[in-house]
């Protein structure tokens, strides 16, 4: 255990230990204190909106989060010469890190967060399950021994029967986390989930758990301080994960019954009070059918979903970290927190959805934010998404006096967002937060798993999309004839067009009436549109009788469109040479489906494969990507070593005929 409790003295400047949207909330709350605030940055986020905003900032490192946001000497020594006298950790990268807590009290900082003695003792999955066990806390069948021979693993899993989940005991969010169905799968599992918590966490070690089939995810917001007071904020729900990553978060959760809240605050607040606990904290648990709750992990920090409870609370749970570590005591009792209302967050993630959330990164060509809701985010048009760190760019969360009314909030206000030049799962929460089963209130963790195709499906009418890029294509390029609005003279010939959407090619032919008029044919379909108003980012135009609206960018030969809310991704081919589609299996060839690290070589030059093999693992975002043979063979070439940054079309293996 580490020593000491919670170092309290007044503070006047924070430094924030973390990037992007998290750095901006904490610094919101601070300067509301009337603090300073610091902050650091990788050599990869040298312009991003943290630093421009921030009082100070200092450079840490290299991109690699090793080399800067999880390098804790370059952090303490930002902290010193920046004059810092306190730090807050944020979320993720070093915020749960006891020696990072303990390195800040070790140099006379203020670390805004537990003690280091607490986020040992909760840090590790395997010994916090027996501290909650002793405590009377429910928890789930498992194995948290220190042995973690694969024989050993084996026996245990048969123990504890199939379906098992292997977790991390170092970390959450995630990582080092996989679902095992059979005893054949283990060894893999076992084998890419050490991988993962290792690079998350810098540990490997993992605990087995007897895997609860479709359960809720439901989690306790706690706050202590040093006075001895203790509260819970009520619950959120976060059921709608992808990769055991949450997407969905809300509060309240539509399961869980006034009766069942004041239960399971009760259990949290005795353990905060038990560990003698100080800030923000959060009791994570599953919800059975029956309404029984089984303790999961404590998060020793500020949660990414905190601003729905913030929301229905009216409280800034970031002013209450400071305020308590300052040595205050809450500002209140249990019965003075009222719930008004619900709320309900979306993570927008730089990812794919439909290449099972494949990470993205790139340039964001143009970012636009509604008004009217609240959005988490540290992005302006232009800035660059790193392949380095989490794919979450933003946070966009809904209030309303009732759960229909924040989701129908939320999904208006998702239409509004504009993201351009980077694939963002925009479209996916939107499919999400409409489904009938989220809708009801019935979404349990299984919803995604169990709803894919349903939520991956193109819209009844996608056609549509075709014909009006193939309009915008026409009008704003220095090809047509002519594109203003209004009546013409004569009409123009028809002029043929070749685009690709979605990896599909289509043909159209574009004519522009004498009454002013165009008509677009595509497919045997014609369609009419008149255009009411064009401007450098958006049209207004009239189909079948009914006005409507697109936001666009054109760049090159690159247009991006969204029209009510789908964003999506148009090349314009008309006068491209043919080139051959990149592939992972008929030519031989592996290449790298994203920008990232090579973590694993699985295979060696000369190894027989068969299609579907995995061949190497590259790690982006933070998650691991297995690569797999397109073709049966014998192993060519491996392009690429271990450590290695890729890009994404790279070749990374090649696989001959044998």
């Amino acid at each position: 255990m580490r020593n000491g409790s919670v170092q309290h003295r007044p503070f006047f400047k924070v430094l924030v230990a973390n990037r992007a949207e998290i750095a901006l909330r904490v610094m919101r709350s601070a300067r509301r204190l009337g603090l300073g605030v610091v902050a650091v940055y990788s050599d990869a986020d040298r312009d991003a909106l943290h630093v421009k905003q921030a009082d100070q900032a200092v450079r840490i490192g290299e991109a690699l989060p090793a080399q800067s946001y999880l390098n804790v000497p370059a952090i303490i020594a930002a902290a010193k010469a920046s004059g810092a006298d306190a730090v807050h950790p944020g979320y993720g990268f070093l915020a749960e890190n006891e020696e990072f807590a303990q390195a800040c009290k070790d140099a006379g900082l203020v670390f805004i967060g537990p003690s280091p003695q607490a986020i040992e003792a909760m840090g590790n999955k395997a010994g916090a399950k027996e501290i909650m066990k002793k405590a009377g806390v429910p928890i789930v069948p498992g194995y948290q021994g220190i042995e973690q021979g694969d024989e050993v693993m084996f026996a245990e899993a048969k123990k504890i029967g199939f379906p098992v989940m292997i977790k991390a005991v170092a970390g959450g969010g995630g990582r080092g986390m996989r679902l095992v169905t059979d005893a054949a799968s283990l060894p893999d599992a076992l084998r890419s989930a050490r991988s993962e918590a290792k690079a998350a966490f810098g540990d490997p070690t993992v605990i087995l758990e007897r895997a609860i089939q479709n359960p809720r995810h439901i989690e306790i917001q706690v706050f202590g301080d040093s006075h001895g007071n203790a509260v819970h904020l009520g619950e959120r729900d976060c059921s709608v994960q992808r990769r055991h990553q949450k997407l969905i978060e809300e509060a309240p959760s539509p399961a869980v019954t006034p009766e069942l809240r004041a239960k399971m605050g009760e259990v949290a607040v005795a353990a905060v009070k038990a560990l003698r606990y100080e800030g923000a904290g959060t009791l994570e648990f599953l919800l059975d059918e029956r309404g029984e709750f089984y303790f999961m992990e404590m998060n020793t920090r500020l949660q990414v979903e905190h601003p729905v409870t913030e929301a229905i609370t009216g409280l800034d749970l970031v002013e209450l970290q400071l305020r308590v570590a300052r040595g205050e005591p809450l500002p209140l009792k249990q019965q003075d927190i009222k719930f008004s209302g619900h709320a309900i967050e979306v993570r927008l993630c730089s990812e794919d959805a439909g290449r099972d959330f494949m990470p993205q990164s790139g340039r964001m060509a143009r970012w636009q934010v509604p008004d009217g809701i609240r959005v988490e985010h540290a992005l302006q048009s232009g800035s660059e998404i790193p392949p380095f760190y989490d794919s979450m760019i933003a946070k966009v969360i809904s209030h309303g006096a009732t759960r229909e009314e924040a989701r129908g909030r939320l999904i208006v206000g998702l239409e509004r967002l504009t993201a351009f030049g980077v694939t963002t799962n925009q479209a996916f929460l939107m499919s999400c937060l409409r489904h009938p089963g989220f809708a009801k209130g019935e979404a349990t963790t299984d919803f995604i798993g169990a709803h894919r195709d349903e939520l991956l499906a193109p819209r009844a009418d996608a056609i549509f999309d075709v014909v009006l890029a193939g309009l915008l294509l026409y009008v704003t390029n220095s090809r047509a004839p002519s594109w203003r609005i209004g009546r013409s003279l004569s009409a123009t010939f028809p002029l043929p067009a070749k685009i690709e959407v979605a990896g599909q090619r289509y043909e159209l032919e574009i004519t522009r009436e004498r009454d002013g008029s165009y008509i677009v044919i595509t497919d045997g379909r014609q369609d009419k549109f008149e255009i009411d108003q064009l401007d450098p980012d958006a049209i207004r135009f009239r189909h079948d009788g009914v006005m409507d609206s697109a936001k666009f960018l054109r760049d090159g030969d690159q247009l991006y469109l969204q029209q009510r809310g789908i964003p999506f991704a148009v090349t314009d081919l008309t006068l491209a040479a043919p080139k051959v589609a990149a592939t992972n299996g008929g030519d031989g060839k592996v290449r790298a489906a994203m920008n990232g690290r090579v973590v694993a070589v699985l295979v060696k030059p000369g190894d027989r494969v068969t299609a579907g093999q995995p061949v190497l693992t590259l790690e982006a975002m933070k998650m691991e990507h297995i690569h797999k043979a397109g073709s049966d063979g014998v192993i060519a070439a491996i392009d690429v070593a271990e450590g290695e940054q890729v890009t994404a079309g790279r070749i990374v293996a090649e696989i001959g005929a044998g």
